[in-house]
């Protein structure tokens, strides 16, 4: 059942966003007033150290940047009308909801783990791609699957075989070698 505050707050929610994570770097495009009537768009790039209050309406992302030396962190409330949008730059890798540690890390403690957002989108569309793909294939015999696995591990072993041989090939050569230059230089040394 829908309260009265739920149905009051879902038509400001905003459904435009992209799935912001702590650790993504993102760029925030706030509308600031300037002057008589008149707004502009103010660009804050930085790094997401964390999300707070869910997906509601009360929902803000901390965004840190490093202006002339100096830690600046602003804290948007991800809803809100003076959001133009909010871009996604960089995908961090990080292992923590709360980055509050980066306040005070510094050179290489300091950095993440990133991915371009564009390996990002297509590792999202690759596993769709594959997602769809499983949907559509029919289910073939378990007897099938079987035999091909044993054939692929038949395939392996050979390949493993054929490698040592060819290790054991080579180390006798450089045996051989190796004893051919000693019997050069006792040569020489007689």
């Amino acid at each position: 059942m829908i309260t009265k505050l739920e149905a009051f707050m879902k038509p400001q929610l905003r459904d435009d966003l992209p799935d912001i994570r702590p650790g993504d770097t993102v760029r925030v495009f706030q509308r600031i007033p300037a002057g008589k009537g008149k707004e502009k768009i103010q660009i804050f790039e930085g790094l997401v150290l964390l999300r707070k209050h869910g997906k509601g309406i009360n929902a803000t992302i901390t965004v840190r940047k490093v202006i002339s030396s100096v830690g600046v962190e602003k804290i948007f409330p991800v809803h809100s009308p003076n959001i133009e949008k909010i871009e996604l730059v960089k995908r961090g890798k990080v292992r923590r909801a709360k980055l509050y540690y980066l306040r005070t890390a510094k050179g290489r403690k300091a950095r993440l783990k990133r991915k371009e957002i564009k390996e990002v989108i297509v590792d999202e569309k690759v596993k769709e791609k594959e997602i769809k793909e499983e949907v559509k294939k029919p289910e073939e015999k378990p007897e099938k699957k079987l035999e091909e696995k044993k054939e692929e591990k038949a395939e392996e072993k050979t390949e493993e075989a054929e490698k040592l041989e060819e290790k054991k090939e080579e180390k006798t050569e450089e045996k051989v070698e190796e004893v051919e230059k000693e019997k050069e230089v006792v040569k020489k040394s007689e």
